[in-house]
């Protein structure tokens, strides 16, 4: 590119040496002929424009080529499942994200006991679209859509100012978000060892909601903390929004390519919204599925009794290469307004899951968040590759007690507690594409006194309920 450049400069430095020839012997050639001459000249000063064209035009090609700025071609292509396109100096990030999860629950819900009929079907678990980004290197930006069941919720969507402190994760965040509690709950569906996630995160419920949210983190340690208002969904629904206060740390004193320690805690209070309509307080219930499985029926539920509640929580991971252990305990108190009752429950849940992988894969912990990330398969499927993917086997103990206080709080039917194994089987055929299966089942118990199935505080009291599930996913 600089040759031309060279050689076009050449051209024009002939031609202007021409120019003054020509003009030096112009007496002679106006005597000779005038309209010949000037006809020279017009040639000769297109001759110019041309050369002219041609040099700015390798100036600019040689101004892209060495990164110049203004360039149509500065750009860099990156593919992480979906093309991520930016700038090359990392000014600008634009990248298209979507997951597509399809699951199949075969359920026996213990009719005799339960009321409740067997479940065999089918559901569109997850179906998302979104973008993520930067802008000006430190604002990200990030927004999905997932139009599962029937309808259209908003998960993330927030903009974040980043890069703020030398960390590795830096980042103030506003908008639509995870309340920061529970490493199980912030890993990615996408991520997590079963089908879904245990009990108490879907009985406390632990979600998304808008405000503002301040992360740090790096190498061997996160932080999180955030102040919240009310979902999407429920905007403008209440005179005063729910609103919520979380706060959580971890540490990872040993985080390398072989092993990982993980430990963690976290605290979040919430206040029960009012209805703009009613007037009246949107108070909190607590519940959950049954056999850890998304349409299975609730049996462990509590009325609408929360004004508001406090939740403590505790985590901990070891991974050793192939081997992962996780853990977690949650305890919730719930204020209840004095004209429902006098109690003030205790609820409580927690679960402990073991993995290995059978082909060697190692799961991939992101200190800087405290969470899981994605697992980088060593011998991924697809056409002629001769891979047969990832394999991992897992197993998981899971309690929920919604027992406390049962005698004491009216229409406290199911009031009682839910105790899950779980054996799973994840084939990961690339990095990008899953299929997972799990066999599971509940007990169900009446909580207080003991009575016997069918009675005491849980009329579920002494069900089984027993299950598999089956999913396909792919993220992008």
């Amino acid at each position: 590119m600089n040759g031309g450049l060279k050689k076009a400069s050449v051209y024009l430095l002939a031609g202007v040496g021409a120019i003054g020839i020509l003009a030096s012997g112009g007496t002679a050639a106006k005597a000779a002929d005038t309209a010949a001459l000037e006809a020279q000249m017009r040639a000769m000063q297109a001759q110019m424009k041309e050369l002219q064209r041609q040099v700015n035009e390798a100036k600019h090609d040689a101004a892209a080529a060495h990164g110049g700025g203004g360039s149509d071609l500065d750009l860099k292509v990156k593919w992480k499942g979906a093309p991520e396109l930016s700038s090359k100096d990392g000014k600008f990030k634009f990248k298209v994200r979507g997951r597509i999860m399809t699951d199949y629950d075969g359920i026996d819900q213990d009719t005799a006991i339960t009321g409740k009929g067997d479940i065999s079907a089918v559901e569109l678990r997850r179906a998302r679209l979104g973008v993520e980004g930067v802008v000006f290197y430190d604002w990200k930006y990030k927004f999905e859509v997932d139009f599962a069941g029937n309808s259209t919720s908003i998960k993330d969507a927030y903009v974040a100012y980043a890069n703020w402190a030398p960390w590795e994760e830096s980042e103030v965040r506003f908008g639509n978000q995870y309340v920061y509690n529970s490493m199980e709950q912030l890993t990615s569906s996408r991520f997590i060892t079963f089908m879904e996630r245990a009990a108490f995160i879907d009985a406390f419920f632990l979600e998304r909601q808008i405000g503002v949210g301040l992360l740090a983190g790096d190498d061997h340690w996160s932080f999180q903390s955030g102040y919240y208002g009310a979902e999407p969904g429920e905007q403008g629904s209440f005179s005063t929004d729910t609103t919520a206060f979380a706060v959580r740390g971890t540490v990872a004193p040993i985080n390398n390519d072989t092993t990982v320690v993980h430990l963690g805690a976290s605290y979040r209070h919430r206040d029960a919204g009012t209805d703009r309509s009613s007037g009246v307080a949107d108070l909190f219930r607590y519940r959950a599925h049954a056999a850890d499985l998304h349409l299975a029926d609730r049996f462990v539920a509590t009325p609408n009794i929360g004004a508001n509640d406090d939740m403590f929580e505790l985590e901990g991971a070891f991974v050793y290469k192939s081997l992962s252990i996780e853990g977690e305990y949650a305890q919730l108190q719930s204020d209840i307004p004095v004209a429902i009752s006098n109690a003030n429950p205790t609820y409580n849940g927690w679960f402990v899951d073991a993995s290995y992988f059978l082909t060697g894969e190692m799961r991939n912990y992101e200190a800087k968040t405290g969470e899981f990330g994605r697992t980088k398969v060593k011998h991924p499927v697809f056409g002629g590759s001769h891979g047969w993917g990832a394999w991992q086997i897992a197993g998981r103990y899971d309690s929920l007690d919604l027992s406390g206080d049962a005698a004491n709080i009216s229409a406290c039917t199911e009031c009682g507690t839910q105790e899950t194994w779980l054996i799973g089987l994840n084939w990961l055929l690339t990095d990008y594409t899953a299929l997972k299966f799990n066999v599971t089942q509940s007990h169900i118990g009446g909580g207080n006194g003991g009575f016997a199935p069918g009675s005491g505080f849980n009329e579920n009291n002494g069900a089984d309920i027993t299950g598999f599930g089956m999913r396909a996913q792919v993220d992008w």
